[in-house]
């Protein structure tokens, strides 16, 4: 589970790029209970800003401005040094999409490609150290990556991270599961996992891997319903998961994608 003690290689933020940011805001208002806190003058908000649960800091939100781009979740993991650790990536055959940049004292960040194309950032902490809610209801509580090349993924990662991987085979014959937990941590701090599937069934992203989170929920249906009853649609579910929950995986209006999760009690 994603938790606020953001050590290296664990979760630290999130944002979303969309075409229409106060359509989102409103979307995920609704799904989440979140409140959007505009940055800056443009357009009301219509730039960008900040997702809040209860005052507390969930994600971010921008308009998507790279052409050709799909509307998406980007996920980013904590690192000491974002310089070291685009030597990494590009080392173990990844691309740099964003090199390093300071964003004045609040830290530094850089976006990348692993070597199939899955998008993925980095955040080296200054004032801000990342989200402020996880592992709650309406916060942040895991991250999934969707990949043709398990194998390659979890030697492409554990390379730029460190994270150790433990697989689980699913039930009915669906595969395995590879969780990632950070280097130094025990199971039970276990963030993410790795889901292998066919390249055709990667379309979001033509055929490319991808992260999207996965954010808690107190009902996993209500929540669904509250997806499609503001413009959103489901891909697959909702169906309990033995020993995880009841989860649904959903699009937002532009077809950004997400997971909802009730954890099983306990």
């Amino acid at each position: 589970m994603t938790t606020t003690d953001l050590v290296p290689g664990s979760p630290c933020m999130l944002d979303l790029g969309t075409p229409d940011v106060r359509a989102a805001a409103a979307f995920y208002g609704a799904v989440f209970g979140w409140d959007y806190e505009p940055m800056g003058e443009e357009g009301e908000g219509a730039g960008g800003g900040m997702l809040r649960k209860d005052g507390r800091t969930v994600a971010g939100l921008g308009r998507l401005t790279e052409e050709g781009a799909r509307s998406a979740w980007m996920i980013y993991y904590r690192v000491a040094d974002a310089d070291a650790t685009t030597r990494a990536v590009e080392r173990a055959g990844g691309t740099v999409r964003v090199a390093p940049t300071d964003l004045g004292e609040w830290g530094r960040m850089a976006q990348y490609s692993d070597q199939l194309g899955g998008q993925f950032a980095v955040w080296q902490p200054g004032e801000s150290a990342g989200v402020e809610l996880t592992g709650r209801p309406g916060s942040l509580l895991w991250t999934e990556l969707y990949t043709s090349d398990t194998a390659a993924a979890k030697e492409f990662y554990g390379d730029v991270f460190g994270w150790r991987f433990s697989d689980v085979d699913l039930s009915d014959g669906a595969g395995t599961y590879s969780v990632i937990t950070p280097a130094g941590l025990p199971e039970e701090r276990a963030q993410g996992g790795v889901m292998g599937l066919r390249t055709e069934d990667l379309s979001l992203a033509n055929g490319r891997p991808y992260w999207h989170p996965v954010f808690q929920v107190t009902d996993c249906d209500a929540a669904v319903a509250a997806v499609t009853g503001n413009g959103g649609s489901v891909q697959m579910g909702p169906q309990d998961a033995k020993g995880v929950g009841r989860m649904a995986v959903c699009l937002d209006p532009s077809d950004a994608d997400f997971v909802v999760l009730a954890p099983d009690p306990g």
